[in-house]
């Protein structure tokens, strides 16, 4: 599969490969001139060109969503079933050229690469079986004569914004429920690293998907409102930092839309006396340094109670010394960061966290690497007595920066996890049942794991965070999925003659 096209790159730059939106089943160039830098964040090299979409090409995308969508809703479940099948199949057995797709312009090692698409996967494997998840209830005879029942429909063209750091998963999230139910998906990418939503578009294309009801619309900011403000975008989705999350769902909401922001975290993991002190340091060194902490379900903050503070500490600090970092390509542990910008905004929070008193245990700054000197590097690092005051505890970091912050018991750290202002994940390390129990009881989040460090949920559960970590009542897939995108009528039935359809002795087929 292409997905890229090679055109004449604005005037001052050398001639490279140019990323073009996916519109009709095709690549399409659009109107716009203008276009932003994708690169390889293990040389720091610019590699390739990303088309940005003027609001006129929002404009012709959408009125070709639209127009697929009038006839897509109306295929069959057992139709849109082999097009799902098809695509899980595209995708499962070309995923090692998807994974080269993501490490090369994430940065992310391949092992990680290959994990995304699984966790991807399961989601339009759970897809698949649209024909339980839409089916409505039915109630007969509930006044005499007179059946209820329900019916679930497609709502039309859907926008789905997604984040650099998960390229693939988190469209397929959404996009794989989307199309299972009946409706068109535009899918606007993060300009950051495009090129594996080019690739899901013609896979789609692959596996029979009717021209018109997968998009990819390339773009920035102008893009994205153009999809906030579009009379005929019923529904968006987005996953990104809670500010723009919730500028997302009051633009969207003030549209008309239906629309489920997940934004960002602060995730917590508190470790108890009892604990399993060599599991919960595997734990937090594999939470906290994994895609290079950029995952909004990463560990970014370790609770230790004082009595086991400085064990834990010695154990995360040997786990981290055996990490390699480097290009992903090169059996490394932890690959570079996404810009030179993002990689300079983590290291700030280093820098603040010193300066307010926390000690620095293990610095990734200036670490040798396994790769181009170029790259976007920061290695692990490892910050002690960081103190809650600090803007390094309180902000978002997205970045392999790991925070211990020292508690009395359960109840200071519990306290500390429920006075922050994100509710996405969390989990605890303990061996006592019942403080386990209580925790997942009391902890105000919404996703927790005991002695896991990552929760996300199967796919037929769904995924959400609370507080600023989620904006609109519309959690990511599962069976939040299929409500979000489709609209739900009530029918009372009431017929005076029953019909008669005539002798057919064949075994009767789904078509």
């Amino acid at each position: 599969m292409t997905d890229t096209t090679t055109l004449s790159a604005p005037a001052g730059s050398t001639e490279r490969p140019i990323i073009e939106h996916w519109v009709a089943g095709g690549p399409w160039s659009g109107a716009s001139e203008r276009s932003g830098p994708v690169f390889d964040p293990a040389t720091g090299e610019v590699q390739k060109l990303v088309r940005f979409a003027a609001p006129g090409d929002v404009d012709h995308a959408v009125r070709v969503a639209r127009e697929a969508a009038e006839t897509w809703r109306d295929a069959s479940i057992a139709r849109r079933q082999q097009v799902l099948f098809a695509f899980r199949q595209v995708v499962h057995t070309r995923r090692d050229e998807l994974a080269r797709i993501l490490t090369s312009e994430h940065g992310k090692v391949l092992s990680d690469a290959h994990g995304e698409i699984a966790r991807g996967l399961e989601v339009v494997e759970f897809a698949c079986g649209l024909g339980h998840h839409t089916k409505g209830a039915y109630s007969e005879n509930a006044s005499s004569g007179i059946d209820v029942y329900s019916l679930r429909q497609p709502l039309g063209v859907v926008a789905v914004i997604s984040p650099f750091n998960f390229p693939a998963m988190v469209p397929m999230w959404f996009f794989s429920i989307a199309i299972a139910t009946g409706n068109a998906v535009i899918l606007k990418p993060s300009e950051k690293d495009p090129s594996a939503a080019n690739w899901l578009a013609a896979a789609w294309t692959e596996a029979g998907l009717p021209a018109g009801v997968f998009t990819v619309l390339h773009g920035d900011k102008t893009a994205v409102d153009g999809l906030l403000e579009h009379p005929d975008i019923q529904a968006v989705s987005f996953v990104g930092s809670t500010p723009i999350a919730r500028y997302v769902y009051e633009t969207g909401t003030r549209h008309g839309k239906r629309v489920q922001a997940l934004g960002g975290a602060k995730n917590h993991m508190l470790v108890l006396p009892d604990a399993d002190l060599d599991l919960a340091a595997d734990a937090a060194v594999s939470a906290g340094f994994g895609s290079a902490g950029e995952r909004c379900m990463a560990i970014s903050v370790v609770l230790a109670v004082d009595t086991i503070a400085d064990a834990l500490v010695d154990r995360i600090a040997q786990r981290m010394a055996a990490l390699r970092t480097g290009d992903g390509t090169r059996g490394c542990d932890m690959g570079p960061l996404i810009t030179a910008e993002h990689r300079d905004k983590v290291t700030g929070y280093v820098a603040v966290a010193e300066q307010d008193g926390a000690s620095v245990v293990v610095d990734g700054r200036g670490i040798e690497v396994d790769g181009d000197p170029n790259g976007f590097w920061l290695g692990p690092t490892l910050l002690d007595r960081v103190p809650t005051a600090s803007a390094a505890y309180r902000e978002e970091i997205f970045g392999p920066v790991l925070s211990v912050v020292r508690v009395g018991g359960y109840e200071e750290g519990l306290d500390l996890i429920n006075a922050g202002v994100y509710g996405n994940g969390t989990a605890i390390f303990t061996n006592d049942g019942g403080a386990a129990r209580r925790f997942q009881r009391d902890v105000q989040v919404g996703m927790i794991g005991i002695n896991v460090p990552i929760p996300v949920p199967v796919a037929y559960h769904s995924f959400g965070g609370w507080k600023a970590s989620l904006f609109g009542d519309a959690k990511a897939y599962g069976v939040h999925g299929f409500e979000f995108y489709t609209a739900e009528k009530a029918v009372t039935s009431r017929w005076l003659d029953p019909s008669h359809g005539g002798v057919d002795l064949g075994f009767p087929q789904h078509t």
